[in-house]
């Protein structure tokens, strides 16, 4: 063993390492439903996007074409349902608690992952419909416990939709 090594592991002695953790992945508290809204919203635009893809003709360009575009909107649409879960997740168990939590929001969460995981592994616009509402509840769910009132607004985007927001 070389004298530096015998240095770090006399300092790793004396003076151990501590583990570390925080309450959460953004410890300043900011938590925002809008990124698991959008996710909502790109899933169902991308399954309307496959549905209005023609089926091509024999010939490989076209063919080749269209199978480039199933791809992208299809990986789109699986990333994106995935984002949602992802952000639900972060906040259902780091800005929930027991306070400040409606009594359906475990039910509303386990709702959401099952749909949005529907909506991945089919090209299903009926799942992706209802995994937006049930991200918007969720949103409303949210803006309620931080004592926020809310509406209900347009999208704005060839996809159609609403998004719950903050009224003022």
């Amino acid at each position: 063993m070389t004298i530096t090594r015998h240095a770090f592991a006399l300092i790793n002695r004396l003076f151990p390492h501590e583990d570390v953790s925080a309450h959460c992945d953004i410890p300043c508290g900011i938590y925002d439903p809008h990124y698991a809204q959008i996710a909502a919203l790109s899933v169902l635009r991308m399954v309307q996007q496959i549905e209005a893809l023609e089926p091509p003709a024999m010939d490989k360009e076209a063919r080749d074409k269209y199978m480039h575009a199933i791809s992208r909107f299809t990986k789109v649409k699986e990333d994106h349902a995935e984002l949602c879960k992802h952000e639900i997740r972060i906040i259902r168990g780091d800005f929930f608690k027991p306070d400040n939590s409606p009594d359906n929001i475990g039910q509303l969460t386990d709702d959401i992952m099952k749909t949005a995981s529907k909506a991945r592994q089919n090209i299903d616009k009926e799942a992706a419909e209802k995994l937006l509402e049930l991200v918007n509840e969720f949103a409303e769910a949210f803006w309620k416990a931080k004592d926020v009132p809310t509406k209900r607004q347009s999208t704005h985007q060839a996809v159609g939709g609403e998004f719950v927001v903050p009224a003022d």
